[in-house]
């Protein structure tokens, strides 16, 4: 955020206080503040990793936009960069991570196979895409995608975050902030907020087929 984009707030400051004085918000140097102070969550699945990895290195220097600090633990991160395809076998652990994590929080979507499957979209054990089961707020594109991508993906977390507004984000307002259900891994994986339209829609096979049961016997009768 520049100078002029901080007292942009439509008050003027005479010329002569200009070096001196600076006139915002709350909204403002708040959203600068947290910006600029990201950590993610020192975690990868796949190749998409290894990226994420070069970039927190020296070439890519990402310490030059405050996000150097990977913390290990999900309570101490705000950032979670899903690099890498997203398993039904991991989606799980994906979640309860999320969970753990502190608000407010954030969700990068790295690379095809987090954002939308990729290549194994197909794939029996592969989750097309973490949007299924987490708020994602930036996808970037790639497979995997450069250093230089996952750098503008973080820059464009950044510029959302300013234009945040306290009163209106969900870790202000009085509701609390519900928990994600961790998903169910059986024979398939499924959401448990979807439990009930699973079990009415393959309920109704076997209420037809019951049906068809009675209306031959009666036929028959």
């Amino acid at each position: 955020m520049t100078e002029n984009d901080l007292n942009n707030i439509g008050t003027e400051i005479p010329p002569e206080l200009k070096n001196q004085v600076a006139v915002t918000s709350l909204d403002k140097i708040y959203n600068w503040s947290r910006s600029n102070s990201l950590w993610p969550m020192m975690f990868g699945l796949a190749c998409c990793a290894i990226e994420m990895i070069c970039t927190a290195a020296s070439r890519y220097d990402l310490s030059r936009f405050g996000m150097e600090v990977m913390r290990p633990s999900p309570r101490q991160a705000d950032v979670m960069i899903v690099s890498g395809t997203v398993t039904k076998k991991m989606i799980p652990q994906i979640v309860r991570l999320y969970n753990q994590m502190s608000e407010p929080k954030y969700v990068i979507a790295m690379g095809a196979c987090a954002s939308g499957g990729g290549p194994f979209k197909e794939g029996y054990n592969v989750v097309p895409g973490v949007d299924k089961y987490l708020p994602v707020d930036v996808y970037i594109a790639g497979c995997p995608p450069t250093p230089q991508a996952l750098l503008h993906g973080l820059i464009t977390l950044q510029k959302k975050i300013e234009q945040e507004s306290i009163p209106n984000t969900r870790w202000y307002k009085k509701e609390s902030v519900p928990a994600i259900p961790i998903p169910v891994l059986g024979p398939d994986i499924f959401d448990p907020r979807k439990a009930d339209l699973i079990y009415k829609e393959t309920h109704k096979l076997v209420e037809v087929v019951e049906n068809e049961t009675q209306n031959e016997g009666g036929q028959n009768d």
